[in-house]
């Protein structure tokens, strides 16, 4: 496969993983179009068929089979990159949490987590060629409130919720959170030990348009209100609960921000990626303004604090990264991508 060159240089060649989700196939996308060489990684080849005929610039895209749980499954996909972006991620939300499931979920999502981060990290060890690997971490893994509970005036990249707190959680999602931090931190660790220059993106809630033919989970849990999905609805409250806003940011931000942080020199460690956030009630009225709906659900304003939390984004903005997107035309995206697909339930008359 010839190489293409971008602005005079060769372009660089990079490795997805996860190409099928909502984030991984349109980092893909964003990646071709900018003439990069991309190595998907796909677990079911099956999956990857309808985002075939919506990716352009193929003929500088190889697709991977690899499976996390399978060490040196990623061996080849990586051979020769010059970068590795891990968003392949369990989205397991609905288990609910009792002693007697803490086993189950040690066992069967959060040692098969971490243990696919670290042989993804040993596959990248063996390339010689990789100069940095982006991981895709989320804004589950922080909290608003500090040590005593009460509301932080801002939140940053240091704001990580504890451990032992995940597992007394009892809100939905508690699953995934634990799942995300505990895999983040494994992956810290192991870079650190092992000279990797890791850097991770911390996702807040994302939405816009996407290329997977069914609707991402982190979309149907902003469109809750509207859809009256029990399940998605008391995550969507879980937020509230934790954060006292619920944070967005653009499907094309959030890529862009993996690619900006992937090739900026003084990137390192973590770092936030919010274009703004709402408490409830705007994000109530901004769902009413752009798809006026019967069903349209309240949530409770017991647990919002009275001046949210800010959650801040300067250190992305500071290093140079800005935003294209605000949240109204986040909304307004992410309607018109539902509505295209039949995801919404009918307009109010």
């Amino acid at each position: 496969m010839q190489e293409m060159e971008v602005k005079g240089e060769v372009a660089p060649t990079y490795c997805v993983t996860g190409a099928t989700g909502f984030v991984g196939s349109w980092l893909v996308k964003v990646l071709l179009e900018r003439g990069y060489m991309v190595h998907a990684t796909i677990r079911d080849p099956a999956k990857s068929l309808h985002l075939l005929s919506l990716w352009t610039g193929t003929d500088r895209l190889r697709l991977f089979q690899a499976d996390l749980e399978q060490e040196g499954s990623f061996d080849e996909a990586v051979k020769g990159c010059h970068g590795v972006f891990h968003v392949a991620a369990s989205m397991e939300f609905d288990i609910i949490h009792t002693e007697k499931v803490e086993d189950y979920v040690q066992s069967n999502i959060i040692d098969p987590g971490i243990k696919g981060t670290l042989n993804l990290l040993k596959s990248c060890l063996k390339s010689k060629s990789i100069k940095r690997v982006v991981f895709t971490s989320s804004i589950s893994t922080m909290t608003a409130k500090d040590s005593n509970g009460d509301w932080r005036p801002v939140v940053d990249e240091s704001c990580k919720t504890r451990v032992d707190h995940v597992w007394n959680m009892k809100a939905s999602g508690w699953v995934y959170v634990l799942s995300k931090l505990l895999s983040e931190e494994a992956a810290f660790r192991f870079a650190n030990e092992n000279g990797i220059d890791l850097v991770s993106v911390i996702t807040t809630t994302v939405a816009g348009p996407f290329l997977t033919p069914s609707v991402p989970s982190s979309i149907q849990v902003l469109f809750s209100p509207i859809t009256g999905d029990c399940k998605f609805f008391s995550i969507l409250s879980a937020v509230n609960t934790r954060m006292g806003s619920l944070a967005l940011v653009h499907i094309e931000d959030i890529c862009n921000a993996h690619i900006f942080l992937m090739e900026n020199a003084r990137a390192e460690g973590e770092y936030i990626c919010c274009t703004g956030s709402c408490v409830m009630s705007e994000l109530l009225d901004l769902l009413a303004q752009e798809y006026p709906s019967s069903n349209l659900q309240s949530i409770e304003g017991k647990f919002q604090a009275s001046k949210p939390p800010e959650i801040s984004s300067k250190k992305l903005r500071d290093l140079g990264f800005s935003y294209k997107y605000g949240i109204k035309e986040i909304i307004r995206h992410t309607v018109a991508a539902c509505s295209d697909l039949g995801f919404l339930p009918p307009t109010r008359k």
